[in-house]
């Protein structure tokens, strides 16, 4: 019998390493309207909470102003729409999988398990970067960042996919590499394990509690052969 009957997985920083290519979008953009580039390593500290506040947080930092001043700009709607032409074009084109996620998913799903992507990506994107990698059809449910009302580390996105499937919180698991996975997967009462190699506002993940920290998903394959305590 298996230890979980659904695992949920972070996108972003978890399955799929996708900072070098937001970076280009970022300065792509930020070229267009004539500002300094930003760097990789500030972008990845940005990465977390969706592409428009990581946009916020570059513009903020490139024109000295703070994050809250830049979200409430007459300027910000323009510059996002160009943002987003940007990422779409280059959404899939530097990104990968990290090591052993595809193996993992195929042996999971090969097992019975049902498996969810909650991100705070815009649907589009998420979409894009999913299909590049040829990971959709590995999942049973995907929530993005504007798929409902609220955003993590609202519960709303692991709530639904449990009532979804009928699945008690006992037996399922969030998989992420931030603080705001792990808040996430707190506030929905489920466990939550985290890998050490994403995006977490430069912040260590193991700081942050998680159940479990694992190194890379190689972990995630003996889910399906451990019987339930």
């Amino acid at each position: 019998m298996n230890r979980y009957d659904l695992i949920l997985f972070d996108l972003d920083g978890t399955l799929v390493e996708t900072a070098p290519e937001i970076c280009d979008a970022v300065n792509d953009t930020l070229r267009h309207f004539g500002f300094a580039s930003v760097s990789q390593g500030q972008v990845n500290d940005w990465i977390g909470h969706g592409t428009l506040e990581l946009l916020i947080q570059a513009l903020a930092s490139v024109q000295n102003h703070s994050a809250e001043t830049v979200r409430h700009s007459t300027e910000l709607p323009a510059i996002a729409a160009i943002f987003k032409t940007h990422y779409r074009a280059r959404c899939g084109t530097r990104s990968h999988c990290y090591p052993k996620v595809k193996q993992a998913l195929v042996h999971l799903k090969a097992h019975g398990l049902r498996l969810a992507v909650v991100t705070n990506k815009e649907g589009a994107y998420t979409q894009t970067v999913l299909d590049a990698h040829d990971l959709t059809g590995l999942f049973d449910k995907v929530i993005s960042g504007d798929t409902l009302a609220t955003k993590k580390p609202h519960p709303h996105g692991v709530l639904a996919c449990l009532e979804m499937f009928g699945i008690h919180p006992d037996r399922a698991l969030f998989i992420g590499d931030s603080s705001i996975d792990i808040a996430t997967a707190r506030n929905a009462g489920v466990a939550v394990w985290a890998v050490p190699y994403g995006y977490n506002m430069g912040q260590a993940i193991a700081d942050s509690k998680p159940d479990r920290l694992i190194q890379d998903f190689g972990a995630l394959i003996e889910i399906s052969d451990s019987a339930h305590p």
